[in-house]
């Protein structure tokens, strides 16, 4: 969401954005205007409760500063990722530890990589990247919802691109990179058990998107696929696509063994897909990406390894001979698990316990972090002043940028279950607008 507000310079622009954030501490929209808001577009009374009565902390009711300079500085960095990810010796040194699933190669790209950063002294600071980042439609409804309340407050909202169309464009390229012009009649949305998934309404989002665009769509588990006469049906509905939700990212399980035959035969298009994650979201990669003498093996320019130097957290392969370095520098690192998801495992350094801390080393598969303390947001959120910390999510698609969004949330991690949490509009301050900040303050 790109809402803009007038400033003067990039210096001013910066030094308002970290006012923005720190000093605003009421609710920046109002609660019922979005609500109303949110009820028009979704024209779905079960949606509207899944959404906003039984999980009433998904949307925060805020919005969050931004400067222009960041999201440039942003955008350059995963330019950067993206060239180091098209490098054939870079894709050898990955795969040598991914899945043997990741070893098949399919036309398709995969979709929705989520790079996620928090933002330091010395400017936005990667942290991860995720191969099927959950939120962008969410995202969107909530673009929206809050443009309309900055409408009804005066307040010039304008969004870059009508995401939905741009995520639809997204899933007709996928289908086409592998079966050309041919027409795409069905989608199977998959996880496991979708019904007890927290972000069940979103797949309800995308099956009426998909639906709106003729093709038929069901949301399912794997279980109730059947590989068969070349083909993957759910009942008698043959399935071109699968809308790939699942968070065994190798399809290594034995249970999806019916649906990993009919991706590898060709027979079912599949994103995103087991080489997507082994690319992209392998924790173990960002050990790469901030190795300075690996990227000079590689063969990385000099420009871009000062990117990524300067732009992604450090991170290191966690081993057991490094083990006492790593507890004396524990409070200064995050230990994530390689093949991790949704903050599950992971553990900030100056809260781990030597018991955990012994898990960690025993298990073999986990990075170490330098831990990059995210932003805080000061909020007023039913009568009480709330600290809320706060990340950055680019949702990108073959290396470019489809939509930016915010996340709020209290504790170690992003867990959408506090108040005041929950994704967040990102307002964008530019350094060359000359007009007054009058209307964006009158948000706060």
């Amino acid at each position: 969401m790109t809402l803009l507000p007038q400033t003067t310079t990039e210096h001013e622009s910066t030094q308002w954005v970290d006012q923005g954030n720190a000093e605003c501490r009421y609710v920046s929209l109002d609660r019922e205007a979005m609500r109303k808001a949110l009820r028009q577009q979704l024209d779905d009374e079960l949606l509207y409760r899944m959404l906003i009565e039984e999980r009433p902390h998904q949307f925060a009711e805020a919005l969050v500063f931004v400067a222009e300079s960041t999201i440039r500085r942003q955008r350059d960095i995963i330019a950067a990722i993206e060239s180091v990810i098209a490098m054939p010796a870079y894709q050898q040194r990955v795969l040598a530890y991914a899945p043997n699933t990741a070893q098949f190669i399919p036309e398709a790209h995969g979709i929705f990589f989520g790079y996620d950063f928090h933002l330091s002294a010395k400017g936005p600071q990667l942290i991860e990247i995720n191969s099927n980042a959950g939120g962008a439609l969410l995202n969107a409804i909530l673009i929206r919802a809050q443009a309309a309340c900055c409408d009804s407050a005066g307040i010039n909202a304008t969004t870059v691109q009508n995401p939905e169309q741009a995520f639809m464009a997204m899933f007709l390229e996928e289908w086409q990179a592998e079966r050309g012009q041919q027409p795409l009649h069905s989608i199977a949305i998959v996880d496991v058990n979708p019904p007890t998934q927290f972000m069940l309404p979103e797949f309800l989002l995308f099956k009426k998107l998909f639906e709106k665009n003729n093709i038929n769509t069901v949301i399912c588990d794997p279980s109730e696929l059947d590989y068969r006469d070349g083909s993957l049906w759910y009942g008698d509905m043959s399935i071109d696509l699968v809308y790939n939700r699942l968070t065994d990212f190798g399809l290594e399980a034995g249970s999806l063994k019916s649906f990993l035959e009919a991706y590898l035969a060709k027979s079912v298009i599949v994103t995103p897909h087991p080489r997507a994650h082994a690319l992209y979201a392998d924790k173990r990669n960002l050990a790469i990406l901030t190795d300075e003498t690996a990227l000079l093996e590689l063969g990385v320019t000099a420009e871009t390894r000062a990117l990524l130097l300067g732009g992604i957290a450090h991170t290191d392969c966690v081993h057991k001979e490094d083990s006492e370095a790593l507890w004396a520098a524990r409070k200064q690192l995050f230990f994530k698990p390689a093949k991790g998801y949704g903050s599950k495992a992971a553990y900030r350094g100056d809260g781990v316990t030597k018991r955990v801390f012994g898990e960690i080393i025993l298990q073999g598969n986990y990075v170490a972090q330098a831990l990059v303390r995210p932003t805080e947001r000061q909020l007023r959120v039913e009568n009480e002043m709330v600290d809320l910390k706060l990340d950055l999510r680019q949702y990108v698609y073959k290396g470019q940028e489809q939509l930016t969004s915010a996340r709020l949330y209290q504790g170690q991690t992003t867990n959408f279950r506090t108040p005041g949490s929950g994704f967040a509009g990102v307002v964008v301050i530019p350094a060359d607008d000359k007009g007054d900040r009058s209307a964006a303050l009158a948000l706060t």
